[in-house]
């Protein structure tokens, strides 16, 4: 049985390979074009030092202190000329795609549907035979082609991939490049490219409570992480809180509370930052965090949103004195044509 490693390089692209439980994971990407850097094959050089950042793997025996120092294998560092894989593994490669001979993959797909959810937000759905051999991880992008341009824009996928289908939550930007094309001239069927999966911003190994904070579209990896927690469920509380400028910004809330029916331990809010607003929650996702959700600081908090966002929950948690375990991160920003 062969085992699914995803390689991050430094670039921001991911690759996956197969590995076998035989082989080295390096053995298992060169196998299939990828060059991870090396020198030696013998554990000896320390060439391909990377960072397992999950699942279980073999280190084996053959390899010596100067290429990896038994701290270093405690805090997850590997030889990938070493290491076999005994699980999928998300494996993080100091070295670009390039050096590494690989780029990011490209896929074609048709439009199956665009909906309209608010003024403010587009889903769009794409689908294709393509699609079934793409793999991403939960909270990862993509940078789709605006048809009838040259251009590319990056969106989350909200969804996981099944049936050779995937989604995504699009700001409705005015004048906005891709926003014009979907709410004007897109049909089903209509081709789209796409390139990637790309980006750092992934759902991790659960190993202590999640905090997740979402702004505005925001939203999209965050759906996508939990599909993947409703299936594999977690033994750790999850809190998500949502935040939004204007009422009809508040979208994908019945699956929202779909996702709380089916996942024990996820409870989530959502705030409306207008004074105006007629939700019983105002205020900005700042203003909902409670103590409990930091857990003393032994919390796993992921937050996506608008540049100014991150920057104020970054200051919140630095004036609350509080150090969470990790804090990841991915700041966006709406492109016009």
């Amino acid at each position: 049985m062969s085992h699914k490693i995803a390689l991050n390089f430094e670039d921001g692209v991911t690759r996956f390979i197969d590995a076998n439980p035989s082989e080295t994971v390096a053995d298992a990407a060169y196998r299939q074009g990828i060059n991870i850097p090396l020198d030696c094959r013998d554990g000896a050089c320390g060439t391909c030092k990377c960072f397992a950042e999950s699942g279980e793997y073999d280190l084996g025996q053959e390899y010596i202190e100067d290429a990896l120092s038994e701290e270093e294998a405690d805090q997850g560092y590997v030889l990938t000329c070493q290491m076999r894989a005994q699980s999928d593994c998300v494996v993080r490669v100091p070295a670009s795609s390039d050096v590494c001979k690989t780029q990011q993959a490209t896929y074609q797909a048709a439009i199956s549907e665009v909906r309209q959810l608010s003024n403010s937000t587009i889903s769009l759905s794409i689908q294709g035979e393509a699609l079934n051999h793409l793999t991403f991880l939960p909270g990862q992008y993509v940078n789709l082609q605006v048809p009838g341009s040259e251009q590319t824009r990056a969106y989350s996928f909200s969804s996981l991939q099944k049936d050779g289908r995937v989604s995504f939550l699009i700001r409705n930007v005015p004048g906005g490049l891709m926003s014009s094309f979907l709410t004007e001239l897109a049909k089903v069927g209509d081709s789209m490219n796409l390139a990637g999966p790309l980006g750092s911003f992934y759902l991790r190994t659960i190993k202590r409570p999640l905090l997740l904070l979402a702004g505005g579209t925001g939203l999209a990896p965050f759906t996508a992480m939990l599909d993947t927690i409703a299936q594999k469920g977690s033994e750790h509380p999850l809190h998500l809180i949502y935040g939004v400028t204007n009422d009809f910004d508040l979208v994908e809330m019945d699956r929202l509370n779909d996702f709380a029916a089916r996942i024990p331990n996820f409870t989530f809010s959502a705030c409306v930052a207008n004074p105006a607003s007629s939700h019983p929650h105002k205020g900005y996702v700042t203003q909902h965090i409670a103590p409990t959700h930091l857990n003393g600081g032994d919390v796993d908090i992921y937050l996506c949103g608008p540049p100014p966002m991150v920057e104020a929950v970054s200051q919140y948690i630095r004036e609350q004195g509080i150090e969470p375990a990790n804090f990841y991160y991915e700041k966006f920003a709406a492109s016009a044509a």
